[in-house]
C-alpha cells in the first residue's frame, strides 16, 4: 500500500506546494486540501499551459486522482464556481473526482467587505491580507454564527441563518466603518442558485478521506506556510487558520494514525508576502534580482513577494512544528545566477513595531553559476549546488528528497519514491 502523506510549506507561504503535489499525485490516489480560502494560489505548468488554483486540491489535473475540499476551508462560492468552469473549458473533468465538505463555512459578500474596510482603517498598521474575506469567516466560524453549505439543505435555516449573520455584518459595516451595506435578500437569491451548481459536489467528507487513507496513496495539500499559523506563525501578520500540522487533523477529521510521512516545502531562497517581520530580507540589488529571476509576483494578489536568503531558524522551527520526514527544495535554478549564496542561520528577538533584528548570522557559499533548469538526476547537478543542498540537510538535520529545477511538472529530483516509502 502507498504512503498517505502531508505537505507544508515551511516559511510564509508560496514555496511551491502546487507543483509538488502535482508532481507526487502523478502516482497518488487522492488529494485533500485541509485548510484557508482562495487566499491560497497553488501555479502549475503543464504543456507550457499556466493553471492558477486556489481552492481545488492540485491533483484535479489528474484523471485518476480524486480531490477534495476538507471542512478546514473557507469557501468562497463564486471563486469556486470560476474555478470549475475554468478547468472544463480546458477539458479538466471533474466529475467522480471531486468532492468538497459539507461543513465548509461560506465567505459571503459581506466578509470581504469587513475584511477590506479593516485593513483601510487599520491604514500603515494593516496586516496586509489579502481582502478576500478569509479572516472574517474564520472569525464566524469560531464565534458559532458560520454558515456552512450543510446550512443549505435546507432553504428556511439557510435564509434565517444568513438574515442574522449579514445583518450583523452590515451594522459593523454601516455604524463603524463607516461603509455600504450589502442586501440580503439579493445575496440570499445569488447563493443558492450557485449552490445547485455546485451542490452534486458536497458530502460528509469525514468518513469518505479516511477511507481513501485506508487504501492509501493520499496527498494531504495546505495553503500558506508555517509562519502564517495563527498559532505558532509570526502573529499578528498570519492567516486565520492552522497552517501546520493540527491543520491537517481538524480541517479534514483524518486519523493521524494512517499518515506516514510529512514533506515541508522550502523554496532555495526565502520570500514574503505583505506586511510582517522578514529577518533575512534583502533590501538591496541582489534580492531585486532574485525576485526577478524567480517572478516573483503572487499568484493570488498580484503584489511583489519581499525576496532574502533561505532563513534556517524558520526551517528548523518547521521542522520541529510539523513532525517533518523530509524537505522538498523549489526553485533552486533561481539561484543559478549568482556568484555567491547565503543562508540566514539565526538571529535574535524580532521587534514586531519596526521589524528589526538583531545579531543576524550569514553563511555565504560559492555559487555555481551553471544552470540547473531541466535537471532530473541529482549527480549531474553542479557541484557548488550540490554543496548548498547538502549544506542545508546538514544544518536543519534533515534529507532534502525533491529538489525543483524548473516551473514545468518533469522539471525536477525525486532522490526517493516519497509515497512508495514504506
Amino acid at each position: 500500500m502507498k504512503n498517505n502523506i502531508f505537505l507544508i510549506g515551511t516559511h510564509w507561504g508560496d514555496e511551491g506546494k502546487g507543483k509538488v503535489v502535482d508532481v507526487l499525485s502523478e502516482t497518488a490516489n487522492a488529494c485533500v486540501r485541509f485548510q484557508g480560502g482562495h487566499n491560497a494560489g497553488h501555479t502549475l505548468v503543464i504543456n507550457d499551459k499556466k493553471f492558477i488554483l486556489h481552492l481545488i486540491p492540485s491533483g484535479i489535473l489528474r484523471d485518476n486522482v480524486k480531490s477534495v475540499i476538507g471542512n478546514g476551508v473557507v469557501v468562497s462560492i463564486d471563486a469556486l464556481l470560476s474555478e470549475i468552469n475554468e478547468l472544463e473549458e480546458n477539458g479538466v473533468s471533474l466529475e467522480s473526482k471531486l468532492s468538497i465538505s459539507q461543513n465548509c463555512h461560506l465567505i459571503l459578500p459581506t466578509h470581504i467587505a469587513l475584511d477590506q474596510a479593516r485593513e483601510r482603517k487599520l491604514g500603515e498598521k494593516s496586516i496586509g491580507t489579502t481582502g478576500r474575506g478569509i479572516g472574517p469567516c474564520y472569525e464566524d466560524k469560531v464565534s458559532r454564527k458560520g454558515i456552512r453549505f450543510i446550512d443549505l439543505k435546507n432553504e428556511n435555516i439557510f435564509l434565517k441563518k444568513l438574515e442574522d449573520l449579514m445583518g450583523y455584518h452590515n451594522f459593523l459595516l454601516e455604524e463603524y466603518f463607516k461603509e455600504h451595506i450589502i442586501d440580503i435578500n439579493s445575496t440570499a437569491d445569488e447563493i443558492i442558485k450557485k449552490y445547485q451548481k455546485i451542490s452534486k459536489y458536497i458530502l460528509d467528507t469525514d468518513e469518505y478521506i479516511n477511507n481513501l487513507c485506508k487504501k492509501g496513496g493520499v496527498v494531504f495539500e495546505g495553503a500558506q506556510g508555517a509562519m502564517l499559523d495563527i498559532d505558532h506563525g509570526t502573529f499578528p501578520y498570519v492567516t486565520s487558520s492552522n497552517t501546520t500540522l493540527s491543520g491537517v487533523v481538524s480541517g479534514t477529521g483524518v486519523n493521524m494514525s494512517l499518515i506516514k510521512y510529512g514533506l515541508g516545502i522550502t523554496k532555495a531562497y526565502s520570500t514574503r508576502v505583505g506586511h510582517g517581520p522578514f529577518p533575512s530580507e534583502l533590501n538591496n540589488k541582489v534580492g531585486e534580482r532574485i525576485g526577478e529571476i524567480g517572478g516573483e509576483i503572487g499568484a493570488t494578489t498580484g503584489r511583489t513577494r519581499r525576496c532574502g536568503w533561505l532563513d534556517l531558524k524558520v526551517l528548523k522551527k518547521s521542522i520541529r512544528l510539523n513532525n517533518l520526514s523530509g524537505i522538498a527544495l523549489t526553485k533552486i535554478d533561481v539561484l543559478d545566477h549568482f556568484d555567491e549564496v547565503s543562508i540566514c542561520l539565526n538571529y535574535g528577538e524580532i521587534d514586531y513595531e519596526t521589524f528589526e533584528v538583531d545579531d543576524i548570522e550569514i553563511m555565504t557559499l560559492p555559487g555555481w553559476k551553471s544552470s540547473t533548469v531541466g535537471i532530473t538526476d541529482y549527480k549531474k547537478l553542479p557541484k557548488n549546488a550540490k554543496a548548498y543542498i547538502e549544506t542545508i540537510e546538514k544544518l536543519a538535520n534533515i534529507s532534502v528528497d525533491i529538489i525543483s529545477t524548473g516551473p514545468a511538472r518533469n522539471e525536477i529530483i525525486q532522490k526517493i519514491k516519497i509515497l512508495d516509502e514504506k
